[in-house]
């Protein structure tokens, strides 16, 4: 793996600010992080690959659609697919410090319901002593331009690491620094089928804090599977021209999670050519149909509990039509619980908060592991 050695760093002045801002000591803290170029090995991730990422046709590397995209879907499916959501890149190491050097597609690093963290940052997670992957670190970023650590100080000892990529933003480039002379062995991407989730901002990650909070991640870990992301948001709707880009690929598995962004007339003008738009190109591979959430606040809008039943009505009816006409491998989820019944896992009433995105994963979990055991 080819090493890329930079003259110079920037980390002293902004982790100092950070450091200041949170109300740590500046002297202790800039003890901990006084780490010249010279003395970290940088890995180049393009040259290592990325799991999450279905076509390997793009114009920019970490697109998740691939190039010839461009004039099929709309355009503001495509400006989406510019963002790399689901994807993460493995590695190997026993460094003490990991380090992370990025840059940004977009300038807006944060939304108004979703944090920098989420939009825009880099997310660490190791296998502990039993080999669950939990949470190391994450990036908050600042600009469009970052270099710095993701974690210091780590317990001694060699681990698997998942670097998890920013959800509402893309990349032009994304390396991993260790400290030099301490091991690195990237991880190339699982030749394991992977689960393909196709829906919208919920699906795409909002409002995640982190990118492996996003619920198809969360999913992706607990069930030990590499995953595919493309969550459009605001723009999930079961259109032709993305249908025929998902029957290009080979899942282990269908996930078609599109009713927050579509109605009754919609959803019945459309979920029957997707699916048997999949079926002819994998006549054998499961597609699971999942209704939407309920908003967290539907009890005081009747037009929104009206929306719900109108969507599912329709969604349920196509499911019918295509399990007679002897459709098989179909599934079909409903989404009453998929938010839990407190109203408490929503950041704006309809996109999961953190909880929430607990809450999906809870919910999807043991209809997954039905379908593909």
């Amino acid at each position: 793996m080819k090493k890329v050695q930079y003259s110079r760093r920037q980390f002293t002045s902004e982790l100092l600010g950070s450091a200041i801002c949170i109300g740590l000591s500046p002297i202790l803290f800039a003890q901990q992080t006084l780490v010249s170029d010279s003395e970290i090995d940088w890995y180049d991730v393009k040259e290592i690959g990325v799991e999450g990422k279905a076509w390997t046709e793009t114009i920019r590397y970490f697109d998740r659609l691939p190039a010839k995209a461009r004039t099929m879907v709309r355009e503001p499916v495509w400006n989406l697919s510019r963002h790399s959501a689901g994807m993460c890149m493995r590695f190997v190491s026993d460094s003490s410090n990991i380090y992370v050097r990025y840059s940004l597609y977009l300038e807006r690093l944060a939304m108004s319901h979703m944090p920098a963290t989420g939009v825009s940052g880099l997310d660490l997670y190791a296998g502990d002593d039993i080999g669950v992957d939990r949470w190391v670190g994450v990036v908050r970023p600042e600009k469009q331009q970052i270099e710095t650590s993701i974690a210091e100080n780590l317990r001694p000892g060699s681990r698997q690491y998942t670097l998890y990529l920013p959800l509402f933003n893309g990349l032009d480039s994304l390396e991993v620094g260790v400290l030099k002379g301490e091991s690195f062995e990237p991880l190339v991407p699982r030749k394991e089928k992977p689960i393909l989730f196709y829906g919208t901002s919920i699906m795409h990650g909002a409002c995640a804090s982190r990118p492996g909070m996003a619920f198809p991640s969360i999913l992706g870990r607990r069930l030990r599977r590499p995953t595919i992301n493309l969550g459009f948001s605001g723009n999930g709707r079961m259109e032709g021209e993305v249908a025929n880009l998902l029957a290009e690929l080979d899942p282990s598995l269908y996930v078609i999670d599109c009713l927050p962004n579509m109605n009754e007339i919609t959803i019945s003008e459309r979920a029957i050519p997707l699916v048997k738009k999949l079926r002819e190109a994998n006549n054998k591979t499961p597609i699971l149909l999942v209704e939407d959430r309920n908003f967290t606040n539907t009890s005081f809008f009747p037009q929104r509990k009206s929306h719900h039943q109108k969507s599912r009505a329709a969604l349920k009816k196509a499911y019918a039509e295509l399990s007679d006409a002897g459709v098989g491998n179909l599934y079909y989820m409903d989404g009453d619980h998929l938010l839990g019944n407190d109203g408490e896992a929503a950041t704006d009433g309809s996109h999961p908060s953190d909880l929430g995105m607990v809450r999906y994963a809870d919910a999807y979990e043991p209809v997954l592991r039905s379908i593909l055991k």
